[in-house]
Order: C-alpha cells, then structure tokens, then sequence
C-alpha cells in the first residue's frame, strides 16, 4: 500500500476538482486555525463532499476521495471573517481520519496517480464550443491557464459547472479515466438540449 500523509480535512457540500476555483467563507474557529496556519506555514488542507452532516457545528463525515486545496486569495473585510479562493491540485483517497480536540478532521490519505497527458479525442470535440463560450461569460470562475486541447482539463470544467446533483460530481471526480469522463459529459450535455444530437448515418 502507498504511504499516507495527514492532511487536514473540510468537508463542504460541494466538489473541488484539480485546478478549480472555490470561493470559500470561513468563520467557525477550527476552520479559521486551519486557513491562519495554512497561510503561515504555505500548507493545503483537503476539501472533500460531505457524505453525511453538515458544514457547521460537528464534524462531518467525508467522502472518501476529494481534492487538495491551496489558498491564492484571502481577505478579512469583517471581524473574525475570512474570504479565501482555493485553487485544487493533487486528488486523494481517505484512509482513515479522526477528530482532533479542536473538532478538526485529520485525514490519513493516499495520493491518487493522475493518468498521463493524451490526446484529445475527435469523437468528443463538439463539447468544446460551448465551453468556449461558458469561459468566455464566466470570467473569474474558471480562470487561466485555458486548456481546451487537454482531456482532463475540460472533464474537470465541465464536471464543477455543469448543474447535477453532488453524487454525480462525485462519481466525476473518482473517475480515473478521462475519456470516460468526457463520454459521460457528452451523453449529458446532448440528452439535455445543450449540444445538437449527432447526425444520423
């Protein structure tokens, strides 16, 4: 088994995938500790789906696979208010994890292997128009570097911006092969109107 590496945990009702955004709002105590110490020390914490709880109050109890998340921007406008963007990076799998006396998740996690770089597939090439246009509209909310020729990199944009519930991002993000998740974007994204059905033979 691969060696793990404690992590600290923040479970949200949301999904983070490499190289998202996520605006995040903080005021409970553990969380303020961990975004203090994270910017001290230039350390990341785990943003994973939350499989049972809630944001606030006790600790929650996480999905097994989420995303390491590093803080590019924090403000405190208010008293005891922090308003942070993450950035995601490297995907993880939860080995175990325990509450420490601050009512902070600690997690023990494995670094999941990300498949090589490939090349972009023409049979899925018709999703890449409309994120075209979705980047250009969205502004800050899916910033640079653009990388439309990168399978990976447009499965992850879709899977955070597209309107299905959490289970299904979740089920994106565990994914390991690209392809697979771009077939799946494909299918939805022409079930759903949003892109034309392919013509028939």
């Amino acid at each position: 088994m691969s060696a793990t590496q404690i992590l600290p945990l923040f479970p949200l009702h949301t999904v983070l995938f490499p190289e998202g955004s996520l605006p995040l709002r903080i005021f409970e105590a553990r969380y303020l500790d961990l975004v203090s110490r994270c910017l001290r020390e230039d350390r990341t914490f785990g943003v994973c789906a939350i499989a049972a709880g809630s944001e606030v109050g006790k600790p929650a109890l996480p999905r097994l696979v989420g995303t390491e998340a590093r803080i590019v921007h924090c403000d405190m406008n208010e008293p005891g208010v922090m308003e942070i963007v993450v950035r995601g990076e490297r995907r993880f799998a939860i080995e175990d994890h325990e509450v420490e006396t601050n009512g902070l998740l600690a997690g023990a996690v494995r670094w999941l292997a990300e498949p090589a770089a490939k090349p972009y597939p023409a049979p899925l090439r018709d999703i890449l128009p409309l994120l075209m246009q979705i980047v250009a509209e969205q502004g800050d909310r899916l910033p640079p570097p653009h990388r439309f020729d990168d399978p990976a990199w447009v499965g992850a944009r879709y899977a955070e911006i597209l309107p299905v519930p959490l289970e299904a991002k979740q089920a994106l993000l565990e994914l390991d092969d690209m392809y697979s998740r771009l077939e799946i974007i494909q299918r939805f994204l022409r079930e759903n109107g949003l892109i034309a059905q392919p013509a028939a033979d």
